[in-house]
């Protein structure tokens, strides 16, 4: 049964996603949705997800919706190599600074949100909300990020986590948006860390072509 996942190129919920099935050995059918043009509100995706989002992940036969939703049935269903740690306080510790981004910064700078305050104040209005938005959540990421499991390395422990499948992708809407990050020395390094691995550098937005639907293999 073919594993396909329903995602836009640019959407940071779906990067994370993609980088989750890569360091699984997953190996899935990309199917686009151009946001931009509404396809995520056309019959079809619906049928799919009735939120009218992605990504939306076929995959056991079931759909899958919610980005960290699909991370941990993944890590559940293909505990190797693991996204989550097994202690449940580092499990938590985890999963708070996955929700971090994904509650707090990227409700908040995405892309229904952004046409909102520019259709209310103007593009000016839309691009200074977006920068303020991401420079402070990242700001507090990095304070988050001062725990004992800290390695340097990655945002949990030596080996990458759902945290870093989250963070990453923001990083990535932060340069989009000029906002520095160089600053913030633990989510640097992390980040340093996570390009040397192809699991990640594979599952970047640049290496999508947002009108074309493309196999693709395990990423290990």
């Amino acid at each position: 049964m073919t594993t396909a996942l329903h995602d836009y190129w640019r959407s940071s919920a779906s990067y994370r996603v993609r980088i989750a099935l890569n360091l699984k050995g997953i190996a899935y059918e990309r199917v686009p949705v151009d946001l931009v043009a509404g396809e995520q509100r056309s019959p079809a995706h619906l049928a799919l997800n009735p939120q009218g989002l992605v990504p939306a992940l076929e995959i056991d036969g079931l759909v899958l919706t919610q980005s960290l939703a699909i991370i941990d049935y993944l890590d559940e269903t293909r505990p190797e190599p693991p996204l989550l740690p097994p202690h449940p306080m580092a499990r938590a510790r985890v999963r708070a600074l996955s929700q971090a981004i994904a509650s707090e910064i990227h409700p908040i700078a995405n892309l229904r949100t952004l046409k909102r305050v520019e259709a209310l104040a103007g593009p000016e209005a839309r691009a200074a909300w977006n920068r303020d938005t991401i420079a402070s959540g990242l700001d507090a990421f990095e304070a988050l990020l001062d725990h004992p499991a800290f390695t340097g390395r990655f945002c949990h422990g030596h080996a990458p986590t759902m945290a870093d499948c989250t963070l990453i992708p923001q990083l990535y809407n932060a340069a989009r948006w000029d906002v520095p990050f160089d600053h913030l020395p633990r989510i640097s390094a992390v980040a340093e860390n996570c390009a040397a691995l192809p699991a990640f550098a594979q599952a970047h937005p640049d290496r999508f072509d947002p009108h074309k639907t493309q196999a693709v293999g395990p990423r290990r």
